[in-house]
């Protein structure tokens, strides 16, 4: 875990008690520090940041994690505007606490913050593979065109000798699809 804290005896004691339940503290930082690159260094599995006011900064920061290197953040924070919460969200905050953090409730928001975090990355992996089997998909569909016409296959024929092919060269019958498509555009 990597804590974000502007007060040091604050974050002594989030560590005590992340420490107490089983967790190791990877590093222990100061705002203003370059985010993105503590968290590249020191890997986390989660970030906790404790800030009274985060601004603009902060977010810039979380959202470069978010894209880079994707993890849990929770935040808290005394900062109650709606908007800026929704801005934090979408720059990858998993958990928004306001009104401090107390030892009690640290490790019930840790876990639903990692499971909240596991959800979204499922989520965002399932919408990956489906984009790129829909490539997949328009690509083997192109080929068959090409090959419909050049050959004067049916679909179903066309189809069948893409996958031949792909099975013959133990690739994908996509990677066929596009080899035959770079090789028409020639």
């Amino acid at each position: 875990i990597m804590l974000v804290d502007q007060h040091p005896g604050r974050s002594a004691i989030l560590e005590q008690a992340l420490s107490d339940a089983g967790h190791q503290v990877v590093a222990r930082i100061e705002p203003g520090r370059h985010l993105a690159r503590e968290v590249r260094d020191g890997q986390p599995d989660i970030i906790i940041i404790d800030m009274d006011s985060p601004g603009r900064d902060t977010l810039e920061q979380m959202r470069e994690i978010n894209r880079d290197q994707p993890t849990p953040i929770i935040l808290f924070s005394n900062k109650r505007d709606g908007d800026y919460i929704r801005q934090a969200v979408q720059a990858g905050v998993s958990a928004y606490v306001v009104d401090g953090l107390s030892r009690e409730r640290i490790m019930p928001i840790v876990e639903v913050a990692m499971a909240r975090f596991r959800e979204f990355e499922a989520l965002r992996q399932e919408l990956q593979d489906t984009k790129s089997q829909l490539a997949d998909r328009k690509v083997i569909d192109k080929a068959k065109g090409v090959l419909m016409q050049r050959k004067g296959l049916s679909e179903e024929a066309a189809y069948q000798l893409l996958r031949k092919a792909a099975m013959d060269r133990n690739l994908r019958v996509a990677e066929v699809a596009r080899t035959l498509l770079a090789l028409e555009g020639l």
